[in-house]
């Protein structure tokens, strides 16, 4: 009976739905976080008869002939590249991207991530560093009588000094930018990786060509809307709880089916 095998691969989808909800719900205050979604696609098919076949009986063509579905699969996890609101923190080195764009990091290996997480810090030499200690792309470094730090829509950091009476500027933060963002790979720690799927990363200077601006003393909150993600959960679960109950019938079907003399 192939039903047991169906129903299971229905209940193995709705779990896999669930574990995807119950990340994004885990992550609803993780900064700049960017919801999930499980998309799902149909198995093969048994083909009893062809469509368009001919019927053995008169000869006629079959207009839709008989196809047995063999349940459903995990097609893919997409993901909600959608920003975030915007919060105020008033912290000086706190820069939310408002509209398309991801800072660039150096990871210990000297390999590049992107992350549009913008609580960005300073370490003990001074440098602009992620939440991770990980340096952003220039090594912007800030020097140790700054009193005062700016940073303008486009990217580019003032530094006020003492003793100067005009501010200095020190560096300027670009954007990336990529053709397909959902293709990115994400390593954890808000960071994401290139990949042939998210093309070839294009750096530029912050509000040029489509990419966003920074907005100083904000961070992007993450897009998950929590009402929708319990919907959702409660759907996934009436889900799993109907294959289960598919299975139970088919296993009272062959149960009676053994017990007959």
């Amino acid at each position: 009976m192939r039903a047991l095998s169906i129903a299971a691969t229905g209940m193995d989808a709705q779990q896999t739905r669930v574990e995807v909800i119950s990340n994004n719900l885990a992550n609803m205050n993780t900064t700049a976080f960017n919801a999930r979604r499980a998309e799902f696609a149909d198995l093969h098919y048994q083909i009893a008869r062809a469509a368009g076949a001919s019927s053995s009986s008169t000869g006629e063509i079959v207009p839709e002939g008989v196809q047995l579905g063999l349940g459903v699969r995990t097609a893919s996890i997409s993901v909600d590249i959608t920003q975030g609101t915007l919060k105020n923190t008033a912290g000086d080195l706190d820069v939310a991207i408002d509209g398309k764009g991801y800072l660039e990091v150096t990871l210990p290996s000297g390999t590049l991530a992107y992350t549009r997480d913008g609580a960005l810090k300073r370490s003990a030499e001074g440098l602009i560093v992620n939440s991770e200690g990980f340096p952003i792309a220039g090594n912007i470094t800030i020097p140790n009588n700054t009193r005062d730090i700016t940073i303008n829509p486009n990217g580019e950091i003032f530094a006020a000094i003492d003793g100067q009476t005009a501010a200095a500027l020190i560096g300027t933060i670009d954007l990336v930018t990529f053709a397909n963002a959902k293709g990115l790979e994400p390593l954890g720690g808000n960071l994401y990786r290139e990949t042939v799927a998210s093309g070839n990363p294009l750096v530029g200077l912050a509000g040029l060509d489509g990419r966003g601006t920074f907005r100083q003393g904000y961070l992007e909150e993450s897009n998950v809307d929590v009402v929708q993600q319990i919907a959702e959960l409660i759907e996934a679960q009436r889900g799993y709880e109907l294959n289960a109950k598919v299975i139970t019938a088919a296993d009272q079907m062959m149960s009676a089916t053994t017990q007959i003399r």
